[in-house]
């Protein structure tokens, strides 16, 4: 007789139902992993979201501060920003908060945005009896833009000392100081010299005395020559042909009118000018010997082939030494600018607006072998030249003096009185026991560049 198996051993023998009893024990861990993954995935979508909108939130609220450091809108630029950016999280997100923080260093230099989400989800909440909870933050730092402006401007790039004020010299210009180079030291103020401004910029860096540090603006961005591609006005044909000559001795009384000068100008006399172009072509434009007035009203002198200028010299000064502009017995310098309107209809009628203003315009050009070449298509001069403003000058101007070649010198006891004039030049050095003065409104100041501003994510 044959035993037959207990139960338990065939039990034990049975493997039929193994895949099922292996499934039911690992079935809480599989569900629970689908369950967290499915949580994860969604919590993950929350994230990329969240962070997306804070982050186009800062940015915005950070470009409003850059246009304009003084906004208070910018909390309303990031609160759109940050509704713009949402769709999954948008019912239940919280209200981003949005403030100012200070970054490396700066104060008040960026936007912080912070924000989170609270909501449940199926396997989480089963577990934790909580809703999940999720914070995103991003912070912006920002730098503002600005249109910098300068009446007194040097133009060369790529040097030192471009622009100086030393000695005793006194510079009351409110309308800025600019310098377009890049390098260390391209404005420098020093010895004993009073200066007074609301603007100092640069693309380099500029040595100035502490009064003035706090108005100075370095390694600026986007300034320019804004005159660098105007081409030289230009005179009637029967004007360009026919060259004159001043003639203009002592005690003399001269009347001129527009035209090509050649051999430069001495004047001695008692000069009225005409309105319109004056073409210096060559020699010196010399106002420093002049026994008499100078008087040019809407007129435009144009420095051809190196021409140079000096104005002032003992013969400008009054009959006592002093340059007292009430005191009527010495001789003067009056001129004034052609305005828009004079250009109409004629030759330079395009560029009417950018030579409006202008008083001195120094053409770069060669001339020489012009042979009916195109301004654009002619050779620049080569080198520079040296224009000066010297001793106890009595001069009254209004324009501007746009000198791209020349080194100006402003020295010895020379002055200027209360006028609008503006000078822009290849360099600038004023010394001695120099006076400028002008007094150019920011509506008349030229722009000499406008810098952008800049945004960056920092966290």
């Amino acid at each position: 007789m044959v035993k037959k198996p207990s139960l338990m051993r065939r039990l034990r023998r049975n493997k039929s139902g193994n895949a099922t009893l292996l499934v039911a024990l690992g079935m809480p861990a599989l569900i629970g992993a689908a369950g967290f993954g499915i949580d994860m995935a969604q919590l993950y979508m929350w994230k990329r979201e969240l962070q997306h909108s804070v982050d186009q939130a800062a940015m915005a609220g950070a470009w409003a501060l850059a246009y304009d450091k003084k906004s208070t809108n910018y909390t309303t630029r990031a609160q759109q920003e940050f509704d713009a950016n949402q769709k999954i999280t948008s019912d239940f997100d919280s209200t981003p908060n949005v403030q100012l923080a200070s970054y490396d260093g700066g104060v008040n230099n960026s936007v912080l945005v912070s924000a989170s989400v609270t909501k449940s989800l199926p396997f989480s909440s089963f577990l934790t009896n909580k809703p999940l909870h999720m914070q995103a933050v991003a912070q912006a730092t920002f730098a503002d833009g600005a249109t910098y402006k300068a009446c007194l401007l040097a133009l060369k790039k790529g040097s030192s000392g471009t622009f100086s004020i030393g000695g005793n010299a006194t510079v009351n210009a409110s309308c800025g100081l600019g310098a377009l180079s890049c390098e260390a030291g391209a404005i420098e103020i020093g010895g004993s010299s009073s200066v007074t401004t609301d603007t100092i910029a640069t693309c380099g860096t500029a040595s100035v005395p502490t009064s003035l540090q706090s108005k100075t603006a370095e390694n600026v961005t986007g300034l320019s020559d804004a005159f660098g591609g105007l081409p030289a006005p230009l005179l009637a044909s029967n004007e360009e042909s026919n060259a004159k000559q001043l003639d203009c001795k002592n005690n003399k009384k001269v009347s001129v009118t527009p035209g090509r000068y050649t051999g430069g100008w001495d004047v001695k006399c008692t000069l009225t000018m005409a309105s319109g172009i004056y073409i210096i072509d060559g020699g010196v434009l010399d106002l420093t010997s002049n026994k008499g007035n100078v008087t040019g009203t809407g007129v435009m002198f144009v420095l051809r082939n190196g021409a140079t200028v000096k104005l002032g010299g003992s013969g400008n000064a009054n009959k006592d030494g002093g340059i007292d502009y009430s005191d009527a017995d010495g001789a003067s310098v009056t001129l004034s600018p052609m305005e828009a309107s004079a250009f109409v209809d004629g030759p330079n009628d395009a560029y009417k607006d950018q030579y409006a203003g202008l008083l001195i315009y120094e053409d770069k050009k060669d001339y020489s072998n012009a042979s009916g070449q195109d301004w654009k298509d002619l050779p620049e001069l080569s080198g520079q030249v040296d224009h000066k403003i010297n001793g106890n000058s009595r001069i009254s101007m209004r324009g501007t003096m746009y000198l791209p070649r020349g080194n100006v010198t402003l020295n010895g006891n020379s002055a200027t009185n209360s006028n609008c004039f503006q000078l822009w030049a290849y360099t600038l050095k004023i010394n001695g026991s120099t006076n400028v003065t002008t007094t150019c409104s920011s509506n008349q100041t030229l722009v000499a560049g406008t810098s952008k501003g800049g945004v960056r994510l920092v966290g």
